[in-house]
């Protein structure tokens, strides 16, 4: 097996939740050397916030989905001689990953233009809820208040329903995933010029990034953009796209002509609408092919529709899903192991060199590593 791209990069993470250790955790897949720098007693908040009560051993199942394969440093910050033992380590990282409010590690002594003094190769990223200033640069950065905020939750569900939430913490995914992208880059700079730099993202410009379609549209004409009375998937895209009912299950339709689709269909009425009524009666086209593919099992429309390389597929639950050669042929389940408890999470998804990317070694407990980085990191021998 082929060493991992980033075998040797010491990544110092004081982070709680999930943006940033999401962050710490895929440089710890592609080969980092990732220490959380945790409280003493308590540690990572995330430590104790379990999602369906699911826990691996003291600590949570999340806590241990995006901490795994990484070392724990305990340290009191408020201590000097702890905080000389923090900032010895700092000289001899590479990267430095936070998500606290504004102003907090700055009150340690370890903010940015403190630690760029005491390691100029220092590449220092941070994530805050809605950057450095302005009126709600102390509000809390939770991602359900941020999908609120940004007008995200106008963007799924009909037309007629209430705000409707993303099911999953999309914003602090996306946030850590952008981290890593803007810490690589200043990698690769550093590497051509031996500068540090400082990154910063926050989890309300990662949703404002991630509707950019939506809000490029917004700004051209300054109307919000609206959702399907039925059948919604897109509110920029026109009939059908959205996923309709079958006699037996759901049925996903991508973008497609709609009179191809009336041939594949059988169905004359759709063969009466054009290429520019597909937006103008998108409600009613919509409701013309849900009344339609009720009547018959899913399986039944996929065949035609797909005989004619109509870009529909079936809609899954994860069961289903996880049965389904596609799915299996993509190994991305990988097994940790946890204090003698086993679980399954998935890997990381990128590959290079066709390498997949697996460790079975769980989020560490608190304080597990600490004599050893001190001896290997801090007063070598």
């Amino acid at each position: 097996m082929n060493p991992r791209p980033l075998d040797g990069l010491v990544v110092l993470e004081f982070s709680q939740y999930l943006s940033a250790p999401s962050a710490g955790l895929r440089l710890a897949d592609l080969g980092a050397r990732v220490i959380k720098i945790e409280r003493p007693g308590t540690g990572d908040a995330g430590r104790k916030l379990a999602i369906k009560n699911l826990w691996a051993d003291d600590n949570s199942l999340l806590f241990h989905t995006i901490n795994r394969n990484k070392e724990s440093f305990t340290a009191n910050l408020k201590d000097p001689e702890e905080l000389a033992l923090v900032q010895k380590l700092i000289q001899k990282a590479d990267v430095l990953i936070h998500n606290f409010r504004p102003g907090v590690m700055e009150k340690t002594g370890l903010g940015y233009d403190a630690l760029s003094a005491l390691n100029p190769r220092l590449i220092y990223a941070e994530i805050s809820g809605y950057g450095n200033a302005g009126p709600w640069k102390n509000k809390p950065g939770q991602d359900l208040l941020l999908q609120s905020l940004t007008g995200l939750t106008y963007t799924t569900g009909d037309a007629d329903q209430q705000p409707v939430p993303f099911g999953i913490a999309i914003a602090d995914i996306l946030c850590g995933a952008q981290l890593v992208q803007g810490i690589l880059a200043a990698l690769i700079r550093r590497q051509k010029n031996g500068q540090g730099a400082l990154i910063q993202a926050s989890l309300m410009e990662s949703l404002l990034d991630f509707q950019f379609e939506l809000l490029t549209t917004y700004y051209a004409d300054g109307r919000q953009p609206q959702r399907s009375a039925v059948n919604n998937g897109h509110t920029l895209l026109s009939a059908p796209y959205g996923l309709y009912r079958t006699a037996d299950g759901y049925l996903a339709l991508a973008m497609m002509d709609i009179q191809v689709m009336g041939e594949a269909l059988e169905h004359p009425p759709l063969l009466r609408f054009n290429g520019n009524q597909v937006f103008s009666e998108r409600d009613s086209i919509k409701q013309e092919i849900a009344t339609l593919l009720a009547t018959k099992p899913t399986a039944y429309w996929l065949q035609k529709l797909q005989a004619r390389g109509l870009w529909a597929m079936e809609v899954l639950n994860w069961q289903q899903m996880r049965e389904h050669d596609a799915y299996k042929a993509l190994e991305m389940e990988q097994t940790v192991h946890a204090l003698g408890k086993d679980f399954v999470t998935t890997r990381c998804p990128v590959r290079i060199d066709g390498q997949r990317f697996t460790s079975s070694r769980p989020a560490p407990q608190l304080g597990e590593h600490r004599d050893r980085i001190i001896e290997e990191l801090i007063n070598p021998s």
